[in-house]
């Protein structure tokens, strides 16, 4: 029954055009979103990548369409068994093969000619990243849906659910999704006349601070803390001036440090960098001011 399903509903169909009876009908596909994980934020540019996890139905985009060429009735609907369509025999959006599907899963065929397709895939976007307050730094990042070869008239998008489907979210040790949502736009660009649709999905990520603060931040505040105590010194003591600079070198190493975990940007400067840059210029005057007090400790009225 099932073979006898597929050759008639397949022979003679186009995958290349649209399922609709009219030219002059608009193909609506639903459109929602599940993440599971958030596998890095790059930093090797001045843009991050956000990217859920890698194959295995960790993240699934869900479409559903009507297809109105393959409706069939049947005595008992609940009774009969619906297949499930390779995407290649069925009409499937266009998108990158590098970003987008990462195995071909099954298309499945309702009785009413509705089709969906629960595919795993692995997305990038790229966003601006504002190291300002880093490490406690927020980021938002944009990911858009929509087609490149049909406008508003052939093809238009819904959104399933506005909220992004976390329930399968695995937590990130560095990065904390704290809202995803999905809005509905409609868009003219310049290149074209007609205006085409996307869904465009908004992920605002907070960075983990933790493990900065422990390996990074305490450490810096407490190497700064010894600065002080080189006044403590007797004026006579000679490692008033070792002591300066090691202080030095150490706040070199952590600020070397910085510079390697956050991205390579001249539109701002973080907090701690410039923290690290005032210590340092603090502690090269602490350095200045004992090699004077030295100086005037071991003069003799001769000199």
């Amino acid at each position: 029954a099932e073979e006898r399903l597929f050759k008639r509903l397949f022979s003679g169909y186009n995958r290349w055009s649209r399922p609709v009876p009219n030219t002059s009908d608009v193909v609506i596909v639903r459109f929602g979103l599940s993440i599971a994980q958030l596998i890095d934020v790059v930093r090797d540019s001045r843009d991050s990548a956000f990217r859920p996890l890698p194959p295995g139905c960790r993240h699934q985009g869900r479409l559903g369409s009507r297809n109105s060429g393959m409706v069939w009735v049947g005595k008992d609907r609940k009774s009969q068994r619906i297949p499930d369509l390779a995407p290649t025999r069925a009409t499937m959006p266009d998108a990158d093969g590098e970003f987008a599907v990462t195995h071909m899963t099954k298309a499945h065929l309702f009785w009413d000619g509705t089709v969906k397709w629960v595919p795993p895939a692995i997305y990038k976007s790229s966003c601006s990243i504002d190291v300002t307050f880093f490490p406690f730094d927020q980021q938002n990042c944009k990911m858009k849906f929509g087609s490149w070869t049909y406008d508003k008239a052939k093809i238009d998008l819904e959104n399933m659910d506005r909220q992004v489907d976390l329930k399968d979210y695995w937590e990130s040790g560095e990065w904390a999704i704290i809202n995803a949502v999905g809005t509905y736009n409609s868009k003219k660009y310049d290149c074209c006349t007609e205006i085409y649709p996307d869904i465009t999905f908004c992920f605002v990520i907070r960075r983990l601070p933790l493990f900065y603060t422990i390996n990074l931040i305490i450490p810096c505040l407490l190497i700064s803390c010894l600065t002080v105590l080189v006044f403590y010194l007797p004026s006579d003591c000679g490692e008033k001036i070792t002591l300066c600079i090691s202080v030095l070198l150490s706040l070199t190493v952590f600020l070397l440090l910085i510079t390697e975990i956050i991205p390579s940007t001249s539109l701002v400067i973080p907090l701690i960098g410039e923290y690290l840059l005032f210590t340092m210029i603090f502690v090269t005057l602490s350095i200045i001011i004992t090699v004077f007090v030295l100086n005037v400790h071991h003069r003799s009225p001769s000199t």
